[in-house]
């Protein structure tokens, strides 16, 4: 059956619509298949073909030949040779058994069929876009604010809405209608109403993936990211190494006059951002992690990958940080667990420790 109109309108649809051409021939093959067997022929056999060149739908179905059928799906050697003479035993056979009024009855059915899939077709098709941004950064837009302030319903482009709860959201985040933010989208799902993102301005991802935006030494991977930790919306500690031994980790990340920590302290509303530089060496990565603490020994447990760190007295507060969140992010970021003393408190608890030589090379200067 021919029907130029009916692959034009087609070719429209998918253009205007920006859908998976085979995906629209799947849902109206589905379609007219159903119409065909509701109307002419239930058969499992029969399947409906579309030929773009030849601008045709054609109905089918195939036989096994057999010397003596027993299902509607077999036929006769003697009535297979009819059409045609060559046909031997244990073939298939396909026969052309397109309705005269198909071609009518498909142009009607297939309007229906698309109004009932078309809608799944672009669910999908959203779902896709988005399920290729899963784990990455996204822009959203706040359009509602709830009432409790419970959450708030972001725009996230391609006719798709999304609500943040306010866990998600930094305290300093400006919540006002028509303010854009930047969100890390963590999962996303197909459901029966449609796709459903779920994204967070908590999620230390959100922390690296802004790093890779600023920093292309760090997109091309000549810098690594070896340890992220976050206290979000306060403060995060971000160990760096360099795979090029004429790129500084710490100074690509800071950028020239500090620019580039700046523009990601920006995006996170004041969270500070504070970088090292990453060893394989376990003295000097956690004096690197403490810092601008002054550490005078280092006391690791391998096995454990834990370690008694002691400092100076004077930098002991400094080093725990406020309600210890510095020592936090520095095990959390270094991958040791780390107990922190003071010179005085060693001594008297005759914890035994050799100096180090306190370099402070390769560290970030500033407050902890």
């Amino acid at each position: 059956m021919q029907s130029k109109q009916f692959f034009e309108a087609l070719d429209a649809l998918v253009r205007q619509r920006g859908l998976d051409k085979e995906k629209v021939f799947a849902i109206i093959e589905h379609g007219l298949l159903n119409a065909y067997k509701k109307e002419y022929d239930n058969r499992e056999n029969v399947r409906v073909e579309f030929d773009e060149t030849r601008k045709t739908i054609n109905v089918y179905s195939d036989y096994e030949v057999v010397e003596e059928p027993e299902d509607p799906e077999q036929i006769s050697l003697a009535d297979a040779r009819k059409h045609n003479k060559r046909i031997k035993l244990g073939d298939t056979l396909t026969i052309d058994v397109t309705p005269k009024d198909f071609g009518r009855n498909a142009a009607m059915s297939a309007k229906q069929i698309l109004k009932q899939g078309l809608k799944q077709l672009e669910r999908e098709k959203i779902y896709d876009i988005f399920k290729e941004r899963e784990n990455e950064m996204i822009t959203a837009e706040i359009i509602t604010l709830n009432r409790d302030r419970d959450f708030v319903t972001l725009d996230l482009g391609h006719d798709l809405l999304t609500s943040l709860p306010s866990k998600e959201l930094l305290e300093t985040d400006p919540i006002r209608v028509g303010a854009k933010i930047k969100v890390y989208v963590s999962k996303v799902e197909l459901t029966p109403k449609g796709p459903k993102v779920f994204v967070s301005r908590t999620d230390r991802n959100l922390v690296k993936r802004l790093i890779e935006q600023n920093v292309p030494e760090v997109m091309d991977g000549t810098v690594e990211i070896m340890g992220l930790a976050r206290d979000a919306g306060r403060r995060s500690k971000v160990a760096v190494y360099s795979h090029d031994e004429n790129v500084d980790p710490v100074g690509a990340c800071l950028g020239r006059g500090s620019e580039r920590k700046r523009d990601v302290e920006t995006s996170l509303q004041g969270e500070k951002i504070s970088y090292y530089r990453w060893s394989d060496d376990p003295y000097e990565l956690i004096e690197n992690a403490l810092a601008p603490a002054r550490v005078v020994a280092i006391n690791p447990d391998h096995r454990e990958r834990s370690t008694v760190v002691i400092v100076e007295d004077e930098d002991f507060t400094g080093a725990i940080g406020s309600k210890g969140q510095n020592v936090r992010l520095a095990a959390q970021s270094s991958g040791w667990k780390i107990d922190i003393k003071s010179r005085s408190d060693a001594d008297e608890q005759g914890i035994h420790y050799t100096p180090l030589n306190t370099a402070e090379e390769g560290v970030e200067d500033e407050e902890a």
